[in-house]
C-alpha cells in the first residue's frame, strides 16, 4: 500500500506571530526563514509521529484487499474517510459505500475493516485496484494540534534558528534539542 498527500494543511498549527514572541524576534528582517523553519518543524514532527496535525486529504493506493480485512492508515487521526474507488480488471470505475466500512480512530493508525463481502466491489486490475481518500488530521484549526505537539514545533523552530550555521559531522551534533524525543514519545508508532 502506497499513500499520497491530495492536499495540504489549510495552514501552520504555529502561527509567525507565536514562533516570533517565543524566538523574542522583533523584527520582520528574518520572517522568511522563520516561516521556513515552522513548515520544515511540522513535517518532522509529522514524520516522526505518522500524523497529520492539521486536517490534511490523504489517498491510500492499494492491489487488493488485505486477507485479514483490516486497513492500517498510513497517516491519522482519522477526521472522515471521503471515498473508496475500485478499478475493474476492464478499467471501469467503481465507487463503495461508505456504510458498510467500520472505522476504528481510537488506536494509531486508525484503522478501517472491511466486511466479508464488499457491496459492489468488482474483481480488481492487477495494479493500483484501490484507491482510499480519508481525512487526517488534529482538525483545521491551530488550536485543534495538542499543546505538546504544537510545543515541539516552537522547541525546533528556536533550535533550528539558534544553530542554522552549525555542521552536523557524523556523530559531533544533532539537528534537534535535547529531549525533544521525550516530547514525541507518547505519539510514536511502536512496532513489533
Amino acid at each position: 500500500m502506497t499513500s499520497y498527500l491530495l492536499s495540504g494543511p489549510p495552514g501552520e498549527p504555529v502561527s509567525l506571530a507565536e514562533a516570533k514572541a517565543y524566538l523574542r524576534v522583533e523584527d520582520d528582517a528574518e520572517d522568511g526563514l522563520v516561516e521556513t523553519l515552522i513548515g520544515a518543524a511540522r513535517l518532522h514532527v509529522e514524520g516522526v509521529t505518522g500524523r497529520a496535525l492539521m486536517a490534511q486529504t490523504w489517498r491510500l493506493v492499494a492491489d487488493a484487499w488485505p486477507a485479514d480485512r483490516v486497513i492500517a492508515l498510513a497517516v491519522g487521526p482519522l477526521i472522515a474517510l471521503q471515498k473508496i474507488v475500485c478499478y475493474g480488471a476492464d478499467g471501469e470505475t467503481h465507487e463503495i459505500a461508505l456504510a458498510q466500512i467500520r472505522r476504528e480512530t481510537a488506536v494509531s493508525p486508525a484503522r478501517l475493516f472491511l466486511p466479508r463481502m464488499i457491496a459492489g466491489a468488482p474483481g480488481l486490475r492487477e495494479r493500483g485496484g484501490i484507491e482510499i481518500d480519508y481525512v487526517a488530521g488534529h482538525g483545521e484549526d491551530p488550536g485543534d494540534v495538542p499543546a505538546d505537539l504544537r510545543q515541539a514545533i516552537l522547541a525546533l523552530v528556536a533550535y533550528w534558528f539558534e544553530h542554522r550555521d552549525a555542521v552536523i559531522v557524523a556523530g559531533s551534533g544533532a539537528v534537534i534539542p535535547s529531549g525533544f524525543d521525550r516530547v514525541l514519545a507518547p505519539y510514536r508508532r511502536v512496532r513489533l
